[in-house]
């Protein structure tokens, strides 16, 4: 069972975050061009630096927590999957902190983003003034 415990984290991983795509309807997983474009960078990135720390021997994963299944370059595929898996994940919390905040993160919201609750308060909040309550 120890072999599974890398592809346990990630799963666990995307199990704990999925509420958040279909709860919240943060559509991270709709708008996948946008994804592909915050996660690929950094997949790029990662992946050239564990193909030079395990070349390098600075790095070594063992087949006793992994599947043992390596790809060219002695990477396994566990290391491959969470270069993907964590920010997804990452991406979802933030998309759902702005959702529930009204947090722009430095961009404004899609226009077919009906807004966050806080932001349908504060327009509910401003009406409420407008009547006089």
């Amino acid at each position: 069972m120890g072999h599974l415990t890398y592809l346990s984290l990630l799963v666990g991983c995307l199990v704990v975050t999925a509420p958040l795509e279909l709860l919240l309807r943060v559509r991270v997983y709709a708008r996948w061009r946008r994804l592909l474009v915050a996660v690929l960078p950094e997949f790029v990135v990662f992946l050239a630096w564990v193909f030079y720390a395990i070349a390098a021997g600075h790095w070594e994963y063992s087949d006793t927590r992994t599947l043992g299944i390596r790809l060219p370059g002695g990477i396994p595929v566990e290391e491959v999957l969470f270069f993907l898996v964590v920010p997804v994940c990452a991406v979802l919390a933030l998309e759902a902190v702005r959702k529930v905040t009204g947090w722009d993160a430095g961009y404004p919201a899609a226009p077919d983003d009906s807004g966050s609750i806080a932001a349908r308060n504060e327009r509910g909040a401003d009406r409420r003034a407008e009547w006089g309550q």
